[in-house]
């Protein structure tokens, strides 16, 4: 049978406008914040630089959350803010339990959190516990200490192959490029073990078979959940435990399936013992109450296997990449959709949706090609084909409201709400993603993602910080894009945000149902119905009609285009009509 058929067509009431509808998705009456919630992703480096030193701080933070609380956003989560030497942008941790002074204080976190608590706005930290920064105290002490100690334990050493052992223990790349293993010089000044880093070799892999590295991080959960956050998002939850034996691999570095390579026979990721360690985890947040929160960021194929990482005892939400990576294709958005919903249902859990992150290339411009545009993972540098931007702002419009609509919750990407796009024209000496000098410039890395925000227009650094220039260089169109210049403007996409989160909220689409509308699904559009609200997106050529129904929301209103007839959907245009 058909996932597309699994529930009743009786709970829908269809209208002279729907002649076949095909439900997936009941009304969700579980309770759980989070299971409808929008939260908002914060780069804590590149959201406002209150010190003037160039880079974003805790305090810029809290000056702005009021901006967030008017978006009307349920939560936020901040990107790594920990002491770090910032080799991956924070992501390579030399201290968990301290803010890195470039951020601020721990006192400074505190005020964040009463700020954000007297906002209603709930906030979630991002927890790196695959790999620290080569800094951390407990690998300095692994560098000094003998091969099989209980300090080289802590890790993942080994030795290597070959004469000598001059080759590595196993064929593993970085995601980052390269080998995944770095030799170490012993304290004799011989050539001694290798050790295991996924990412950048300043990022050494914690081994996950050691107790002690379990009860490290489970003090590290106190310590934040005593300071009151309200969850965490635990980077690449599926990479903590590896294989027995570490065999080789011949597929992708990041375990996503190719030809001959399944993503689930990946020896690096999705082991069965990470289980129980999210089970556990979950136990230390429910000592805290009910409302406390994991979301995986957990890459792995296919969403029935992801569903795996959601179960009752388990983690709460988990990220939807298949969603973020399906774009604009009708088939493949709506295969993903039904997957999704149908996957999680089964264990009770809500979907998540995503389109824009610190590591993809913003929507905005990836949907302003209409032909291939960047590869997973890399940005878009001088002298590629660039985007079309106002192309790419329509149509991140259109499907910002297609995905607003869907029942579950939903995350935004900071500055997303103005329209922002890639930033293209970073000079190469500026930049400072890892892939990129570890590639030799082969690939572009993230850092067009990652440009400080424009907040207001006339303002030093279109308001981002009146001090150092910011870490990297802004557009010379943000300016035009900035906070303030699209409050006032009814049209701009900021408001667009604010409408789509009001109404999202008030007609409880997070909590709601999903029924196909064959009638308005195509090679070139996509149709559903949650509750009584019609969600209707045309990513083809050419308008399409308009159904009946008291019209909600059009995402033309973003850019200022007006639809090209009052009856009409247009050409990259998405509608929220109640039916009638």
């Amino acid at each position: 049978m058909s996932v597309d058929s699994l529930l009743s067509v009786e709970a829908y009431e269809p209208t002279a406008a729907f002649t076949q509808l095909t439900p997936v998705h009941d009304a969700s009456n579980a309770h759980g914040w989070w299971r409808s919630a929008v939260i908002y992703q914060i780069y804590p480096r590149s959201f406002r630089d209150l010190n003037g030193d160039g880079v974003g701080d805790l305090a810029g933070i809290t000056a702005e959350l009021g901006q967030l609380a008017s978006l009307g956003v349920d939560a936020v989560w901040l990107s790594p803010f920990y002491r770090s030497p910032q080799r991956d942008a924070g992501y390579d941790v030399s201290d968990y339990c301290d803010v890195d002074p470039l951020f601020g204080t721990l006192a400074d976190f505190d005020a964040l959190i009463a700020e954000a608590n007297r906002l209603n706005l709930r906030v979630i930290a991002d927890l790196v516990p695959n790999h620290c920064s080569d800094q951390h105290v407990a690998f300095q002490a692994a560098l000094h200490a003998d091969p099989h100690s209980p300090e080289r334990n802590m890790f993942i050493f080994r030795d290597g192959q070959g004469p000598d052992g001059n080759e590595p223990p196993n064929n593993w790349q970085s995601h980052f490029g390269g080998s995944a293993w770095t030799r170490i010089i012993e304290a004799d000044g011989r050539p001694g073990q290798w050790f295991l880093h996924l990412f950048d070799s300043s990022q050494p892999d914690f081994n996950w078979d050691n107790p002690a590295v379990h009860a490290e991080f489970e003090r590290v959960l106190r310590f934040w959940l005593d300071r009151g956050i309200s969850g965490f998002r635990v980077d690449v939850a599926h990479a903590l435990v590896k294989a027995a034996g570490l065999p080789n691999w011949g597929g992708r570095a990041d375990g996503n399936s190719s030809d001959g390579f399944p993503g689930q026979d990946a020896p690096m990721f999705g082991q069965p013992a990470l289980h129980d360690i999210y089970r556990r985890w979950r136990s230390i947040l429910e000592e805290y109450g009910p409302d406390r929160i994991l979301c995986a960021e957990a890459n792995v194929d296919p969403l029935p296997r992801l569903a795996q990482w959601v179960r009752p005892d388990e983690m709460h939400q988990a990220f939807n990449f298949p969603y973020l990576h399906a774009g604009l294709d009708v088939y493949r958005l709506r295969h993903t959709i039904t997957d999704s919903l149908v996957s999680l249902d089964a264990v009770g859990a809500p979907s998540t949706w995503v389109l824009s992150n610190h590591d993809v290339v913003r929507h905005v411009s990836r949907f302003g090609y209409d032909g291939p545009g960047p590869r997973d993972g890399d940005g878009i540098g001088p002298d590629d084909l660039h985007p079309n931007e106002e192309l790419g702002r329509r149509r991140a419009a259109a499907a910002t409201m297609f995905m607003l609509g869907l029942p579950g919750g939903a995350y935004l990407y900071q500055g997303e709400e103005l329209g922002l796009p890639d930033s293209t024209n970073i000079p190469a000496a500026l930049r400072q993603d890892p892939t990129f000098s570890r590639t030799g410039g082969a690939r572009i890395g993230r850092d067009g993602c990652r440009v400080p925000l424009p907040w207001r227009s006339e303002d030093a650094n279109a308001g981002f910080g009146d001090g150092r220039d910011p870490w990297l260089p802004q557009p010379e169109s943000w300016p035009a894009l900035a906070r303030d210049k699209q409050e006032s403007d009814p049209a701009s996409h900021l408001n667009l945000y604010r409408a789509m989160l009001a109404e999202r909220a008030a007609l409880r689409l997070g909590e709601g149902s999903l029924a196909w509308v064959e009638d308005y699904c195509s090679g070139s559009s996509l149709a559903y119905l949650n509750g009584n609200i019609l969600v209707v997106m045309n990513t083809g050529d050419h308008p399409m009609p308009l159904p009946p129904g008291e019209l909600i929301l059009r995402s033309s209103a973003a850019v200022g285009a007006e639809p090209q007839a009052a009856d009409q959907i247009s050409s990259g245009e998405t509608i929220w009509l109640k039916a009638s």
